[in-house]
């Protein structure tokens, strides 16, 4: 019997969600990795994929980091004497150090906590990647978009010169 290679088995299969529409909105300056608290039945929807992180935020109350707005999807299977809340408030496992730093620089200086993804640590963890951030301008998403089509552009013109030549 063959072995695969367990690290890039993992590693691909390591992400659970993305939240794509916060590079777009926010700009992103540091990352920050943080631990959930979550019930029984919000693991087993985790492992099926059944999360969203599009409309999530991050907030700090009395010392302890919360994220809301995660949606996990209770499974058709789940148990009947468990009341599954999709959009429950849960908790970030985070060090005293690290929420009072994120607490002073949002308070101060305006910063966002945005989720950017969650994951899967050592194969039994889940984390979730946060980024903090400052919210654009529509013409800092304007000049974005100019940016990545001509990339996009770029590219294709290279392309064609390489198969032309």
């Amino acid at each position: 019997m063959v072995k695969k290679n367990s690290k890039s088995a993992k590693n691909a299969s390591a992400t659970i969600a993305r939240n794509k529409r916060a590079t777009f909105e926010y700009r992103i300056e540091d990352k920050i990795e943080a631990g959930l608290q979550l019930m029984g039945w919000e693991v087993k929807s985790i492992r099926m994929g059944k999360v969203n992180l599009s409309d999530c935020y991050v907030y700090i109350k009395e010392g302890e980091a919360f994220m809301h707005g995660c949606t996990i999807q209770p499974l058709n299977t789940a148990s009947t004497h468990v009341v599954c809340d999709p959009i429950r408030t849960k908790k970030l496992l985070l060090k005293r150090s690290e929420i009072d730093k994120l607490a002073g620089l949002i308070e101060r200086q305006g910063y966002t906590l945005i989720p950017l993804s969650m994951y899967w640590r050592k194969g039994a963890w889940v984390k979730v990647e946060i980024g903090l951030g400052k919210g654009k301008k529509d013409h800092d998403k304007r000049e974005d978009t100019k940016e990545r089509e001509w990339k996009i552009e770029k590219a294709r013109v290279m392309k064609k010169d390489k198969v032309g030549a």
